[in-house]
């Protein structure tokens, strides 16, 4: 508790068990009067414990942090320490072993946690001794939210627990062979800033590095400098406001149209804290073919991984960003930037318009989605879980403030939505709403951190958007398997006697006219709110980059 204490941990999302019972015993002691060091969260499932604390790191830029028991208990976690690994989220979790003299006997409740975890995570390892408590947990936090951040694992044996030392603080400020801010390259800066300053039609690539980093003051001096419009990654979207003249939307499979199309007409392309994921680029092969490109990355292991780089500015963007700024010369491109608006002025007609401002039929996701977007006015942060919800909320919100995005980007998991709103709440403190966007499949995988909210009275404003399927599935069914809706249609719970059952407020939206009063409603509402949309059951998310197709290959219109 004091090396917790030290590192300036405030909340810690957990579960009780047999193993972890003495940290548990100490972490009273620190919970209660005037002792009181820290909020200590109980959730309802171990998995959630590690997404909640992902949704916490992610809007504050603090670790998330969770403790829980040994055997299942450890490996529920581990999904979300694979999450926090493939999104860079700073999480450590604690979690509790059996002694050491039982290791490797198939004791009660025992796994290999530090061998499981080693592939997914940041680093791993078990504290055997108690002197080694202090050092193990400074050096996890380094770990963890130093250079491109991610998640550590403290496998803690029961005995370890049980003894006693005499606590010394330690602060570890680095790790052998670890090199977590690389020193930039003088020469890549200015190759950098020469293909640049010679482009007449570059394009900047925004990731979630810009976020990680704090350096959004630094790329709006990179991309006004020079005059570069810009399209953001999935995890990126708040890294650049939506409104902001250069922002020409999201990039990837269900990105903006422009963007996509653009990439294989620019002739330098900047790719700034992201990494190239297959939803970004597309078919490799064909991908910016005829651009210089320029990568931006703290990850030397991102380079070159899955796009070949012309050049390679390896370092933080908050150091890196301006350096190579410092070198552009003052350019206009505005016979570039116009040409992006056709494209926009096509997806606005076929997709956009149709999608938030229906006429007839049943409610839409994007319509809904476009209704609380305007109520906050862009000041709220957007978690979603994973589907056609996550797609469509990320698309249509609107995004004012840093750090106004939870997602599960690269593992896609399923679930993730509901806790990481409740870490979410948590993190910005009451300062801003947070709404969660799910659809019904996902809700249901978490459904019990209902309980969690109803406990700490989370202000999570959930829209449940029920359309009675898994419908980003269904959509691939009927692009792939000739509309055999193989199990993806759901037969759902009542939602309102859920709800009532964990004294959370409740309503459902059905009608068009009544959509905007009931947003208003719940956002009106203090505390945690539910409001079920039951949108159109077999809703198609457009546009889409086919899998195996060139990224400007998008159709607007469903091809299946």
């Amino acid at each position: 508790m004091r090396s917790l204490v030290q590192e300036g941990v405030k909340t810690i999302f957990g579960y009780p068990g047999g193993a972890i019972m003495p940290v548990f015993d100490a972490l009273y002691r620190y919970t209660r009067g005037e002792n009181k060091k820290f909020n200590h969260i109980l959730v309802r499932h171990e998995q959630a414990a590690a997404h909640a604390a992902e949704g916490f790191a992610r809007v504050s830029g603090e670790v998330g942090v969770c403790i829980v028991t040994s055997g299942p208990g450890a490996t529920n976690t581990l999904t979300g320490v694979a999450d926090a690994m493939m999104d860079s989220t700073p999480l450590v979790v604690i979690g509790g072993q059996v002694g050491t003299g039982a290791l490797g006997t198939d004791a009660f409740q025992e796994v290999d946690l530090v061998g499981v975890a080693q592939p997914i995570s940041k680093w791993s390892y078990q504290i055997r001794h108690p002197e080694d408590v202090a050092w193990a947990v400074s050096r996890a936090f380094y770990i963890a939210r130093s250079g491109r951040p991610g998640p550590v694992v403290l496998d803690f044996p029961k005995n370890a627990q049980m003894q006693e030392c005499e606590w010394e603080p330690v602060h570890v400020t680095s790790v052998r062979s670890y090199q977590p801010y690389p020193e930039l390259d003088p020469a890549a800066v200015e190759a950098a800033a020469e293909l640049i300053n010679n482009a007449e039609r570059p394009l900047a690539l925004v990731g979630q590095g810009v976020e990680l980093g704090n350096a959004h003051n630094e790329l709006l001096e990179f991309l006004e400098k020079a005059d570069i419009p810009a399209a953001r990654t999935l995890l990126g979207l708040s890294a650049l406001q939506t409104n902001h003249p250069l922002n020409m939307g999201m990039l990837g499979m269900h990105g903006s149209l422009a963007p996509n199309k653009k990439t294989q007409e620019c002739d330098v392309l900047i790719a700034i804290g992201m990494r190239f994921s297959d939803r970004v680029t597309g078919l490799p092969s064909t991908y910016a073919r005829q651009a210089k490109i320029i990568h931006l990355d703290i990850d030397r292991a991102e380079i070159d991984k899955n796009i070949k780089t012309d050049v390679a500015v390896v370092g933080d963007c908050k150091m890196s960003l301006p350096a190579v700024t410092r070198l552009l010369r003052k350019a206009s491109h505005r016979e570039w930037i116009d040409s992006f608006k056709p494209y926009q002025k096509e997806e606005e007609e076929m997709v956009i318009r149709p999608a938030i401002h229906p006429t007839e039929g049943p409610l839409l996701m994007g319509e809904v989605v476009n209704a609380v977007a305007e109520a906050t006015k862009g000041d709220a942060v957007l978690v979603n879980d994973v589907g056609l919800n996550q797609m469509f909320s990320s698309r249509y919100f609107k995004y004012n403030k840093k750090r106004s995005i939870v997602t599960s980007g690269g593992l896609g998991t399923m679930g993730f939505g509901l806790p990481a709103a409740v870490g979410a709440t948590f993190g910005v403190a009451g300062e801003r709403q947070v709404c969660l966007f799910t659809g019904d499949g996902g809700f249901q995988m978490s459904i019990q951190e209902l309980g969690t909210i109803m406990e700490q009275q989370a202000p999570v404003k959930m829209i449940l958007l029920n359309n009675n399927y898994l419908g980003n599935v269904r959509q691939w069914q009927d692009l792939y398997y000739e509309h055999r809706h193989s199990f993806t249609n759901m037969l759902n719970p009542r939602y309102d006697l859920i709800a009532q059952g964990y004294g959370i407020p409740y309503d459902v939206a059905i009608d068009r006219a009544d959509l905007q009063e009931k947003v208003a409603k719940m956002l009106a509402a203090e505390g945690p709110y539910l409001l079920e949309c039951a949108v159109k059951n077999e809703e198609d998310l457009l546009p889409m980059t086919i899998p195996g197709r060139p990224v400007d290959e998008m159709s607007l219109e469903a091809e299946w």
